[in-house]
């Protein structure tokens, strides 16, 4: 390293997000409104598991986790992005952008494999009913998310401390709403190759394999499904398993792109759209799908509604 390149380094004090080039306004609007609905439909899905004693279950105990990690998830992104449109700053700190990558990871990596453990419940649930309360009992439920979070946040130690003793001194400009590993990358004038590759290891092993077990598990599950004689149960099993599958899809088709699939040829646009999918969206239809088409959980909701409202009026 000359001199010139160590003094940039150490000068290094900031990043700037170039996510926020237009339509600041509405943009600003949009962001404060998803939040907010994240937020609300997220907790509600919490609270109404935690006080329902019908919703006491492996699957509404994945489901309750899922909720807190899409708040958390969310939470590191969007009020900084709400901050940085409204006061059109769009620097972020060397520090505060590191610790915004470890988070994000952290929650990201843990929601894959918290994804592929609920797939795996429903497997149980599906395929085999009756062994469901022995295999899938309390302290199962609780080693399989534990071991998501543990995962996942020691992947997110490996790629925070690798990304961040990189050298960063040709631009300080990212292409991106947020920090994130991908961008960093490509702003670091260092030999990145060792980075990518590390990259493309980990996302095989906390996207690719985890969303192939997802995959897997659905086909059996969707086997079964299909050797029900009862038209009503039938419509019950896809019902409990659909809402899963398409977020499931969701989160992990533009995770996967993010981290893995990009080429030289996507547009900045696009390249900008889809960790927008997978960090907002997610969170955001994840308590909608599950309310909408679950009927336990929409009985538990207007069961509360119905005890604050009745409450009130007396």
């Amino acid at each position: 390293m000359n001199w010139r390149t160590e003094k940039n380094q150490t000068s290094l004090k900031y990043f700037n997000l170039l996510g926020f080039s237009e339509g600041r306004a509405m943009l600003s609007a949009l962001m404060a409104i998803i939040y907010a609905m994240i937020l609300l439909g997220n907790l509600a899905i919490f609270s109404i598991i935690r006080v329902d004693s019908n919703l006491q279950t492996p699957m509404y105990f994945f489901l309750g986790n899922l909720s807190m990690l899409d708040i958390c998830y969310s939470t590191v992104t969007l009020p900084a992005m709400l901050f940085n449109s409204i006061t059109r700053n769009r620097r972020i700190s060397f520090e505060s952008c590191f610790a915004q990558v470890y988070f994000f990871v952290s929650f990201g990596g843990s929601e894959c494999l918290l994804l592929a453990a609920m797939a795996y419940d429903r497997y149980v649930a599906i395929c085999n009913p009756l062994r469901y309360p022995i295999i899938m009992n309390k302290n199962i439920c609780s080693y399989l998310v534990t071991a998501s979070l543990f995962c996942g946040f020691s992947n997110s130690v490996l790629h925070t401390s690798v990304t961040s003793k990189l050298t960063y001194c040709v631009s300080r400009n990212l292409n991106h709403f947020f920090c994130d590993v991908p961008p960093l990358l490509k702003v670091a004038c260092a030999d990145t190759h060792s980075s990518q590759v590390l990259l493309y290891i980990v996302g095989v092993f906390l996207a690719i394999i985890p969303f192939g077990f997802v995959i897997v598990s659905y086909a059996r599950i969707i086997s079964t499904i299909l050797k029900i004689t009862s038209a009503a149960g039938r419509q019950k099993a896809f019902s409990t398993c659909s809402s899963h599958l398409i977020i499931v899809t969701v989160f992990y088709v533009t995770g996967y792109f993010n981290y893995i699939g990009p080429t030289p040829r996507d547009t900045f646009d696009i390249i900008r759209l889809a960790p927008m999918l997978y960090s907002v969206l997610t969170p955001l239809f994840n308590p909608v799908i599950y309310c909408l088409r679950n009927k336990e959980v929409k009985r538990a909701l207007k069961k509360v509604l119905f005890e604050s409202k009745f409450k009130i009026s007396h």
